[in-house]
């Protein structure tokens, strides 16, 4: 047998191997000292971000009160079910929707929609999978631990509305900023970020950036599953800023009774401090419930119930003091009896005009409530001639009739600190042009129709209570508004310290009104009340209330039944000739001013005397026509 060396075969194998464990060497070499030098920092970061968890502490919003320190709005401590972002980096979350939903009871498209935000909103630490978890959801949670390590229930602050939806146009709600928010440089620059609880709609969203505090957090050390194993660090949060209001919670009450009690149950009461513009009482109806959307708007029932609010023909999301267009009647005279005597069309001497029981325009007879004889200004307001106003207002003309729209502000918004204002429709020939474009032309019975109140004239509530409460002042018009204060929170000394801060407003605009022609005008209008004019039935002796009634017409005679009969308005403030208060009622598809609008401004009144002379006002409350 021949004998053959193989060392020689043997040393070069083993020089391969040597020379392979050398570049591996040196491969994990480079690999190393790319990680932990040149890199070495961010990795550590990233380590130390799997074992060390920064939880946010939300803080509760400030607390809203009325003028008389009574609270209106707060909020109490509840469970949300959070899932942790971090913890589902590789997790489909579609695969999550089903189980949670039959498990939290939480509705599946909200799920739905919920992950396809936080899918394009990267910014996102957690998601809220459902507020105000119950103890069975808690128990879920718990019971799934395993399963759903991602999941935990934090404690948080929810807002807190009255009940029956009092004050819900008023103080408005909170809600979840969105994309489109987010988006908007307002929230950008003020730092808001996916997830944050805002001030959506009312005071709450016009201050928002007073109610809301600023959160704290928890630095926490977890496990390899997300499980909180310590707190290593605590920040607590801060209390946002208090709210005091200019609401009196006694009359809002009362406003919001009396749309209760009228057979429409739709229309707008609004009570104001003539002398300041503070908004005593605000009340819109049908209403809603603004805990729906703080407390189950991501629940099935909150759901349904929210598409019924958006879908409901009354509108009850709508705050109709700001938001409504009405045909205002009657309660137009107001200004323009103030315009003929400023623009000349009638004097002092001579304010007589032909009622006539009507005018005769062409082939057409708008009638007047009555046959007036010739009335002076003073008997045409305090008996509500409508034959007179006609005449009126072909004196000054639609160019007098534009100049006392814009002298009165009634062709823009009023500047209350509500968000969605809307802009009255006033009379105009540019205005018919669009409206009826088949009759563009002005003429002289379209000038009749804006003369009092109806068919070109389409105003908002807040709008025509300041200008009949600047006619009460001697021709000023205040900004109405509804805070007065934001409290002092935190500590003086410290540099998150936010100081008492008061309201001011601007300085009222001024319509110069002679005396003598101011006198004359209010002297018609308190004889509305007080010299047996339309609203004789709510005089208040020793408070004697200056007002005016309208019936707006919302459909041709013969059709103004059921849905289409006539609005009810009243518009007031009192004492007569040193307003204190001022009152606007208004009740849609009810008929005459006097007979619900009226009696309704009353009941305002009785509670206000009540409250300032500490005595029953002199005479029954006059109950409403039913």
């Amino acid at each position: 047998m021949k004998f053959e060396d193989d060392s020689q075969n043997l040393r070069i194998r083993l020089r391969l191997i040597q020379g392979l464990i050398l570049m591996m060497l040196a491969v994990l070499g480079i690999r190393l000292y790319y990680l932990q030098v040149l890199n070495g920092a961010h990795y550590a970061e990233v380590a130390e971000n799997q074992r060390i968890r920064l939880l946010p502490i939300p803080a509760p919003r400030g607390v809203i009160f009325d003028r008389n320190n009574n609270l209106l709005v707060d909020s109490r401590p509840i469970y949300n079910v959070i899932l942790s972002r971090e913890d589902i980096k590789n997790v489909d979350l579609n695969s999550l929707i089903k189980p949670l939903s039959d498990g939290l009871q939480v509705d599946e498209d909200f799920l739905r929609e919920r992950f396809d935000e936080i899918r394009s909103q990267p910014a996102f630490e957690s998601i809220r999978v459902k507020e105000n978890a119950t103890q069975s959801d808690i128990a879920w949670v718990e019971a799934h631990e395993l399963e759903f390590p991602a999941l935990r229930v934090e404690q948080q602050p929810q807002r807190r509305y009255p009940e029956n939806g009092m004050l819900a146009h008023v103080l408005g709600y909170v809600g979840e900023i969105s994309p489109e928010q987010l988006d908007q440089p307002k929230y950008k620059q003020a730092g808001y970020k996916p997830g944050d609880i805002i001030g959506q709609e009312g005071l709450e969203a016009v201050y928002d950036q007073y109610l809301r505090g600023r959160d704290g957090y928890r630095k926490v050390i977890v496990d390899s599953r997300g499980h909180i194993q310590s707190e290593v660090e605590r920040v607590e949060p801060q209390s946002g800023q208090d709210l005091v209001t200019t609401i009196d919670l006694d009359l809002q009450e009362a406003a919001e009774e009396q749309l209760r009690s009228t057979p429409s149950k739709r229309g707008v009461i609004i009570a104001m401090d003539p002398n300041n513009g503070e908004i005593f009482a605000m009340a819109s109806a049908p209403t809603f419930d603004p805990n729906l959307f703080s407390q189950r708007i991501n629940t099935r029932e909150g759901r349904a119930d929210y598409l019924a609010l958006q879908r409901d023909p009354r509108t009850p999301l709508v705050n109709r003091a700001i938001q409504g267009r009405y045909p205002p009647g009657s309660t137009w005279k107001v200004p323009m009896a103030v315009a003929g005597l400023q623009q000349g069309a009638i004097t002092i001497q001579h304010s007589n005009l032909l009622c006539g029981g009507g005018i005769q325009i062409g082939n057409k007879f708008t009638r007047c409530m009555g046959n007036h004889g010739t009335p002076d200004l003073k008997t045409a307001i305090t008996k509500s001639c409508d034959g007179y106003f006609y005449r009126l207002g072909l004196k000054m003309t639609i160019g007098g009739i534009e100049q006392m729209v814009d002298e009165f502000d009634l062709n823009k918004r009023t500047g209350i600190d509500l968000p969605h204002e809307v802009v009255s429709w006033t009379p105009s020939p540019a205005f018919k042009a669009r409206m009826n474009p088949h009759d563009p032309d002005w003429r002289d019975i379209d000038t009749v129709y804006a003369s009092f109140g109806q068919v070109y004239d389409i105003i908002t509530p807040m709008a025509m209570l300041r200008a009949v409460a600047g006619v009460g002042m001697g021709g000023k018009l205040y900004v109405p508004h509804l805070l007065r204060e934001a409290r002092a929170v935190g500590d003086p000394a410290s540099p998150d310290y936010r100081p008492t801060r008061a309201f001011d407003r601007p300085n009222p605009k001024v319509i110069p009104i002679p005396e003598d022609q101011h006198q004359l005008v209010v002297q018609g209008m308190w004889g509305v009340v007080n010299n047996g004019g339309t609203a004789a039935r709510i005089k208040m002796a020793g408070f004697e209330i200056a007002g005016k009634t309208g019936t707006a017409q919302v459909a041709r005679l013969g059709e103004d039944v059921g849905e289409h009969k006539d609005h009810s308005w009243f518009i007031s403030y009192a004492p007569a000739f040193k307003p204190e208060i001022s009152v606007l009622v208004l009740v849609e598809n009810v008929g005459f001013g006097a007979t619900y609008a009226a009696p309704a401004a009353r009941a305002l009144y009785d509670v206000y005397y009540r409250k300032t002379r500490n005595e029953e006002p002199p005479g029954a409350q006059v109950a409403m026509r039913q």
